[in-house]
């Protein structure tokens, strides 16, 4: 009985089986409720309003939930009251659905909240179309269908805020969680790199720690909002501060596993006879395990039990002690970067340790947090003006969403196809901002629609009774919302198993099995035609612009951890935003690549000449890193005005670079006051103190980086001037 409570328990943890389960109630309570009346032909616009509801729903605390549900049903009772007094008029319903596709579209721009809500209230327009027209006209007052979806809304809204009024806390555990998780990964991906092998690529593990650290960052955002959305300044949350503690010790986590004391591969050759490598490995690998048992516990709300290696960190000083004893042997240099390696890796422990009893920890008042969410009307109206351009990415997705859904009706009216406003459907859950999320989505979408019919053929077939039809229907459903953030396909045969399933209860189900094919291959292949056709969004074409925003925010990241140096260490909001700033830039060059895999050869290939620049910035990101993890107040020295001089050239060099390629203009190589002060860095290191040596020793790596980062900047000028030469006249 204890493992059944227990097993029962990690399954609650599971933020897919908390949602899953919270849709299965939604679904059959509608199914349920419709059997008992007598009316299984509601339950259609029922489970529809459902899963608008559902696909609409953003994290909140309970007033905030409260708020949205509200904003949520008056804009589905509208919009679904306009599409039923507007779909007998032609040229009035494509007048107001272009309006109407294009300013909801653009709603992205207001933030993730509103653009989620908007979007689910443009999928229900198309879900009410639907409903109309499987009805015929078979309802007697005018207002039955619009009704029925947003009581369907409606009664999912209602247990939406239950369930936060009941499991408010839920959300920012399984969202710790899933940072540590990554963090977890992350650490032990970088403990790779300490391999001392010459068959290794660096360059492949690199790229592969810039990937993970998308993800990490991604994580760290959202647990941020999570939090944001929770806190509440005029009472005492012990448990929420909790989490902030767990949370901003993560933040310190992932700069100390970001840092980077030297090359690798430099180290990997001096010491390849040592043992301090494996030393610092097995290190890093036992915190890495120690960040995903701290997650697993955090998600199952079990004691935090240190599960960190005991010997591992004793060890690695022993190593470092004797390789200090080999006088004149190894490079002093090059011992000291394995001293504050030493030093982050002890530090490193010991956050991990605070993280495990983080109600010892007091937070300092400068550790608040940064909403970005528009905090009035005319903030609102400022965003939504600021990206009414072509060169706004939200811009031209509205822009080619809303010509695809009216090329959508135009197909409709044409070839006069059964169920055509399936098409509409398609291309809303196709079309994505970028080609190559359309690309992958397209497939996924054709291919999940031709198993969930062939699966709902089966189930039509082989199980004919209504209550089971009506079991797998709600099951689907279910398993729609559990899969489709990972498992798009999977999702999409689910919901098309619910279709046909739902629709065999009023029509006959095997009739809508060939429309809903034809529809899904004909709003694809619409969605991928806009993407391609209008206003493209080519990563290759905005690479220099992404490049440009990281190298930026990497030097705003530098002048902060200079101020640091000099007034001591504060995780004040200044220096905690110059950070996330340059790690959301790195994760964006980072996504930006990862689209541009998807894209077509001759565009892929233009652009190729920025991996070895993503490569080179989160390289340079790794170093301002180390600085970040060390960074205390530096006694008066005179070695302190060479370390001023040189960080705040270096800031600029990037700053300089990065206008260059935004602006287009050719990128110039090291100038001679680039060379002197990477000189005077270098001379000036051997007789450097303890206390100043990293200091000088990063910043001395981070010039020597910079000499890359412009060949780099320059080969991508030429190599994307050439590719729009190309395209020109292609």
């Amino acid at each position: 009985m204890s493992s059944l409570l227990l097993s029962l328990q990690r399954l609650w943890s599971l933020k897919r089986f908390s949602s899953g389960l919270k849709v299965f109630i939604a679904l059959s309570g509608a199914m349920g409720l419709g059997w008992y009346l007598g009316h299984v032909s509601w339950v259609i616009p029922w489970f529809l309003g459902i899963i608008a509801c559902a696909l609409a729903e953003t994290d909140d605390n309970v007033w905030g939930r409260t708020r949205a549900v509200a904003l949520t049903l008056a804009a589905f009772w509208s919009v679904a009251l306009g599409v039923q007094m507007l779909l007998p008029h032609p040229i009035g319903f494509v007048a107001a659905l272009t309006v109407g596709a294009f300013l909801l579209t653009m709603g992205g721009a207001l933030g993730e909240r509103y653009g989620t809500i908007a979007r689910a209230t443009l999928i229900l327009a198309v879900y009410t179309m639907i409903g109309l027209e499987q009805s015929q006209g078979n309802h007697h007052v005018w207002w039955f269908e619009s009704t029925m979806l947003t009581l369907g809304a409606a009664w999912y809204g209602a247990l939406s805020i239950l369930w936060c009024v009941l499991f408010s806390r839920q959300p920012v555990q399984q969202g710790m969680a899933e940072l540590y998780r990554q963090l977890s990964e992350y650490l032990i991906l970088k403990s790779s790199l300490f391999e001392p092998s010459d068959t290794r690529d660096i360059d492949q593990t690199r790229l592969a720690l810039a990937q993970q650290n998308t993800r990490v960052v991604m994580a760290m955002n959202q647990v941020k909002e999570l939090i944001i959305n929770r806190l509440d300044s005029r009472r005492e949350q012990p448990e929420l501060q909790r989490y902030l503690t767990i949370y901003f010790i993560a933040q310190s986590l992932h700069e100390r596993a970001s840092s980077t004391h030297y090359p690798y591969h430099t180290l990997a050759e001096t010491f390849f006879h040592s043992d301090i490598l494996f030393r610092c490995q097995r290190l890093l690998k036992s915190q890495g395990k120690a960040c995903r048992s701290l997650g697993r516990a955090i998600r199952r709300r079990e004691p935090l039990n240190d599960t960190r290696h005991p010997g591992a960190m004793e060890d690695l000083h022993t190593s470092l002690a004797w390789l200090h004893q080999q006088e004149g042997r190894f490079d002093p240099m090059l011992l000291g970067a394995l001293d504050a390696l030493a030093h982050n890796l002890s530090v490193l422990d010991q956050e991990l340790a605070r993280a495990h009893a983080p109600e010892e920890t007091v937070l300092a008042p400068h550790n608040t947090l940064y909403d970005r969410s528009p905090k009035s009307l005319r903030d609102a109206w400022a965003r939504f003006r600021q990206h009414m351009k072509p060169s706004s990415p939200i811009f031209r997705h509205a822009l080619r969403l809303t010509l695809a859904l009216v090329a959508g009706v135009g197909v409709m009216q044409v070839s006069d196809l059964e169920l055509g406003f399936w098409i509409l459907l398609t291309t809303l859950f196709v079309c994505q901002p970028n080609f190559g999320s359309t690309r992958l989505r397209l497939t996924q979408r054709i291919a999940g629609t031709i198993v969930g019919l062939v699966a709902g053929w089966a189930s039509l077939t082989l199980f004919p009774s209504p209550w089971i039809q009506s079991t797998i229907a709600v099951a689907a459903g279910v398993a729609f919302f559990v899969n489709r953030s990972s498992r798009y396909m999977l999702a999409t045969g689910a919901i098309t198993l619910m279709v046909v399933c739902c629709f065999n209860q009023v029509l006959d189900g095997y009739s809508v099995i060939w429309p809903r094919l034809v529809d899904t291959v004909i709003g694809s292949l619409l969605s991928g035609l806009a993407v391609f056709l209008v206003l493209p969004d080519w990563q290759g074409r905005r690479i220099h612009q992404l490049a440009a925003t990281a190298l930026k925010s990497n030097g705003a990241y530098l002048r902060q951890l200079i101020v640091q140096y000099s007034s001591g260490k504060q995780d004040d909001l200044d220096y905690r935003l110059a950070r996330r700033n340059a790690h959301n830039a790195d994760m964006a060059l980072s996504s930006a690549l990862s689209n541009m895999a998807l894209e077509p050869g001759h565009f892929r290939k233009d652009a190729e000449a920025c991996l070895p620049l993503m490569v080179t910035t989160h390289t340079l990101l790794n170093y301002l890193s180390a600085l970040g993890a060390h960074r205390d107040a530096l006694p008066a020295h005179p070695h302190l005005a060479l370390l001023d001089e040189s960080s705040a050239y270096l800031a600029q060099s990037l700053e300089e670079v990065a206008d260059d390629l935004t602006a287009r203009r050719a990128v110039p190589g090291q100038g001679e006051e680039g060379a002197r002060i990477e000189a005077a860095l270098k001379a000036s290191l051997q007789g450097m103190d303890s206390p100043y040596r990293l200091v000088q020793m990063e910043l001395l790596l981070i010039s020597q980086l910079l000499s890359t980062v412009r060949e780099q900047a320059a080969r991508l000028q030429s190599d994307v001037s050439g590719a729009h030469i190309r395209s020109a006249t292609a």
